[in-house]
């Protein structure tokens, strides 16, 4: 199970729109908690720490389920064959060698029994001491045990149910009554001692978590039901109780078995039992699969005469059967159904993470744990065709050939081995491709991890931006600059990367003003990666104009099920009756995750304005919404959205209900204490709203969301001094915040202090420069105070934000009349 970061103060916390279920809650206040981002950081997606790359089969077959009709040679016993899984050991007869290199491979091992055999951690009555919790790990009996603080903080003896992984690091599960299987924070670092393994080790050891935080191993988000089993084990079914809040979790092969990448294989066992038959032999060309992993076979590499890089000899598919198998577990995202179909677009029934603020750098290189399917759909590698098993071999899990051998199969030894492109020759360790292509992070302490993204590096962008670059991994005493300064000696002036995307989102995330035309550029740029366009479309949320809604309209028939779902959330926030023409023809789109976003961003049209054409439409993608929720009811956030979904349908009952039910699930959740509070203020109801909010601070007292959320309450119930130590208060937590700052500035002035208001409003524009409001707001206050000259300074500086905006230049003119000032031609 993968350790999330917890997020520390001054950290850009800001994070992915998207969380781990069909679509984000809705915080209706329109304010991102910290806690919130906190969580997502966290919770987001699946955990896969110890596998290595998962690559599809080379040159065998997938299994998928449902919708195909099989030959009649096939029911030759006059039935269809029941379609399940049958085991690994049920395909090791006839696949030898395959089955060889996969028992030696990290996916064979992902999860096991916990048993002396199976067991790298010293459990000889070790310890390990972790901010003054004294943990010991004993055997007895042949079982193996943890003495640690459990749920309540007090010292309690777990038994070790058991083990994920085994290089890098090797983890240990515990099973509670309830089903719940938890993944201890303390590992073991099963690397050579040399390297500084063979140890016990916290994956929080700067920060102390205790039992009721939310990260504490006995807590919701070191969850194995939900955040691990569908990685590390073939055909998870969750089985959560929401009636009685157990799980009854199973799964058909412990580990990851032939069955994860390849389907359930009882129809091909039949087709291969009847080729050793005299008769009735099934002449089914599929050979009871239904479809292949074969995008490799045929395929060559040439050398292109013109440029001297490789080509593929055939066009990729815009969507890749084996690279959407390989990205259910190597992908940062989240499951909202458990009918996933190897080969098929892993959208169909995961939430993918966009390119997002603490998940990646604003070029797309991995931030946070993304995993490589992510990075590696934004490189050039991928849209020239090259899939996972180009490098890896699938059964053993690991490359095809060491070191650069695996690069050179394509890319000529004579042109890139050489001084003249490395400009590293004899320099020890020697410098490789991955290297300078490839740069590693480290998660989980020790699990260094390539990012897949295979860019050229930039540090004329880490100058500009602040990402980071591969020259600087190495050169850590030199400058950003001095690296883009030798860059350009050997290479020229010109930068020629593939993911131009960098400065589009940096703008985004920053709200400079250019960020719309930038984000445009990507959105509708005909050679960005889908991902990066589906993520630039999803920005553009905010910023949705006459001038760009087409790229909406293009983007929601776009090939790649991501991109629609981008153009989805860019409409999200409009009126429904407005965009149901663009919308409702995705109410059936082939991919299930787009179909549930479109009836999530359609759920506030009132069912008399729904075309009655489109009703049947309609509600059969709202009970797929509401199942990929109840898929997930374990979680505060798929309750939350549930909420949000039914409050948008004016079910205020139903919404209050999950409301409620998240916060049972985590009183710490945020988003839920601000949705139910706002529910409560559309009810009528802010006195309840105000004891939601309390109760929730009383758990997360540094949460700057819900501090700002109780200070707009109290303002509504006329409590001004109330809420203005509210507001001030959410300003400090979280000064990086413009709304905070801008609603404490508006409510010192309505209180009548004038200077304060305006101080704070300086403050926060000298972090954000471009902020239109803080502008508007400087303009006026400064105006009303007497101070003419300085409010003709800050419109002016709207005015030239702003262009188009008549009011901003109606008051430019104002106030130069004001000072006897010709006003501008």
């Amino acid at each position: 199970m993968v350790a999330r970061k917890k997020i520390k103060a001054g950290q850009n916390r800001r994070l992915s729109k998207r969380p781990p279920v069909s679509s984000p809650a809705e915080i209706s206040t329109e304010i991102q908690s910290d806690g919130a981002r906190r969580w997502w950081r966290s919770a987001m997606g699946t955990a896969l720490a110890t596998v290595a790359v998962l690559a599809g089969g080379l040159a065998l077959l997938l299994v998928t389920e449902g919708g195909f009709v099989f030959p009649n040679a096939l029911r030759s016993s006059g039935a269809t064959p029941a379609l399940d899984f049958v085991g690994s050991e049920s395909c090791a007869g006839c696949h030898q060698a395959e089955n060889a290199l996969w028992k030696e491979s990290q996916h064979k091992h992902a999860m096991q029994h916990a048993t002396v055999a199976s067991v790298l951690g010293n459990f000889d009555d070790a310890s390990f001491d972790y901010f003054g919790v004294h943990s010991r790990f004993f055997k007895k009996d042949s079982k193996l045990f943890v003495e640690t603080d459990g749920p309540d903080g007090k010292l309690t003896t777990f038994e070790v149910k058991y083990t994920f992984g085994i290089d890098p690091l090797q983890q240990y599960l515990i099973e509670f009554p309830d089903g719940r299987i938890q993944a201890l924070s303390i590992a073991w670092d099963s690397r050579p001692k040399g390297q500084g393994g063979q140890r016990w080790f916290h994956l929080y050891p700067d920060e102390e978590i205790k039992h009721d935080d939310v990260l504490h191993w006995t807590k919701l988000n070191q969850n194995w039901n939900f955040m691990c089993a569908e990685c590390h084990s073939t055909g998870v079914r969750k089985n959560y109780n929401a009636a009685t809040d157990r799980f009854a979790t199973a799964w058909a092969e412990i580990s990851v078995g032939c069955e994860t990448c390849h389907g359930k294989g009882s129809r091909h066992i039949s087709w291969a039992r009847s080729q050793r038959s005299w008769f009735g032999k099934d002449d089914d060309p599929r050979k009871g699969l239904a479809v292949f992993l074969n995008e490799r076979d045929g395929v060559t590499w040439n050398s292109d005469p013109k440029t001297g890089n490789p080509q593929r000899s055939v066009a990729p598919a815009i969507t890749r059967r084996e690279v959407e198998t390989c990205g259910l577990c190597h992908a940062r995202r989240g499951a909202f159904s458990e009918d996933w179909v190897p080969g098929h677009p892993l959208s169909d029934t995961h939430t993918i993470s966009p390119l997002a603020p603490g998940l990646y750098h604003a070029d797309g290189q991995m931030h946070d744990e993304v995993y490589n399917y992510g990075p590696f759909k934004q490189s050039k590698m991928f849209a020239a065709g090259v899939t996972c098993s180009d490098c890896h071999e699938p059964h053993a899990a690991r490359l095809r050939t060491p070191g650069d051998s695996v690069c050179v199969q394509c890319h000529a030894s004579d042109k890139y081995e050489v001084a003249s492109h490395n400009r590293h020759e004899g320099v020890t360790p020697a410098v490789t491709c991955a290297s300078c292509h490839m740069p590693v992070s480290t998660y989980m302490g020790v699990d260094k991890r390539h990012d897949h993204s295979l860019r050229i590096p930039r540090p004329d962008l880490s100058a500009k931006l602040g990402t980071p670059n591969a020259c600087n991994t190495c050169h850590a005493d030199k400058s950003a600059q001095w690296a883009a300064d030798a860059i350009e000696r050997w290479h020229g002036p010109l930068r020629k990367g593939f993911q131009n995307y960098a400065e589009a989102f940096q703008a985004s995330w920053t709200d400079r003003t250019d960020a719309a035309l930038l984000l445009a550029a990507v959105a509708g740029g005909p050679t960005a990666p889908a991902i990066a366009r589906a993520s630039a479309l999803g920005e553009l949320r905010s910023r949705v104009s006459p001038t760009n809604i087409e790229l909406a309209r293009k983007g929601l028939v776009d090939p790649d099920p991501m991109v629609r779902v981008g153009a989805l959330d860019m409409l999200e926030g409009l009126p429904g009756e407005r965009i149901w023409p663009l919308v409702s023809p995705l109410l059936t789109d082939p991919s299930r995750g787009v179909r549930i976003r479109a009836v999530s961003v359609l759920a506030a049209v009132p069912p008399a304005n729904r075309p009655a054409s489109d009703r049947a439409a309609f509600e059969q993608a709202e009970a797929e919404f509401v199942a990929a929720q109840r898929l997930n009811a374990d979680r505060p956030e798929a309750r939350s959205t549930l909420g949000s979904f039914y409050a948008r349908r004016g079910l205020t009952a139903d919404a209050e209900s999950e409301y409620k039910a998240a916060l049972r699930l985590s009183p710490q959740y945020a988003p839920a204490a601000i949705n139910l509070a706002d529910l409560y203020r559309q009810l009528g109801r802010d006195g309840d709203g105000e004891g939601i909010l309390r109760t929730a601070i009383s758990s997360s007292r540094q949460d700057a969301g819900l501090r700002h959320a109780l200070g707009l309450t109290l303002i509504r119930q006329k409590r001004p001094d109330d809420a203005l130590d509210e507001f001030r208060t959410a300003t400090e937590l979280e000064p990086d915040r413009s709304q905070y700052a801008y609603v404490y500035a508006v409510a010192l002035h309505s209180s009548g202090r004038v200077h304060e208001s305006i101080e704070v409003l300086k403050k926060n524009l000298a972090r954000h420069p471009d902020d239109r409001d803080i502008l508007l707001a400087l303009a006026t206050f400064s105006r009303d105070a007497g101070n003419v000259a300085e409010a003709l300074d800050y419109a002016e500086r709207l005015s030239r934000i702003t262009s188009n905006d008549r009011g901003a230049a109606a008051l430019v003119d104002a106030l130069r009349r004001q000072l006897n000032k010709p006003s501008a031609q």
